[in-house]
């Protein structure tokens, strides 16, 4: 599985990168078809709190999966999103096994 980390208009510092790799590798129990996965940070508004986003897309064979969070840190976006993008994977999954 391809993981792309995208920080935009900052650098994503290592400590963060290797957070990120270690919450999209859970991914993985859902779903072992992922090809890829493009994780995109951002900073939104830098004054106001709540002003970090995260948005994940996942690549997988039965389709893609998207999930997109605000919060004020980026774990916290990126915690959020996996965990949405984890209830997607299952229902793919289980739509897949009701065929």
């Amino acid at each position: 599985m391809e993981v792309r980390i995208q920080a935009i208009h900052f650098d994503a510092s290592e400590r963060l990168q290797d957070f990120i790799q270690k919450k999209v590798a859970k991914l993985e129990k859902f779903c072992d078809d992922i090809k890829k996965v493009e994780v995109s940070l951002k900073v939104v508004k830098p004054e106001t709190a709540m002003n970090k986003e995260a948005d994940i897309k996942v690549m997988a064979l039965n389709g893609e999966f998207f999930a997109e969070k605000v919060s004020d840190t980026f774990e916290e976006s990126v915690d959020v999103c996996v965990d949405a993008l984890s209830k997607q994977l299952t229902k793919a999954k289980e739509k897949l096994r009701g065929k």
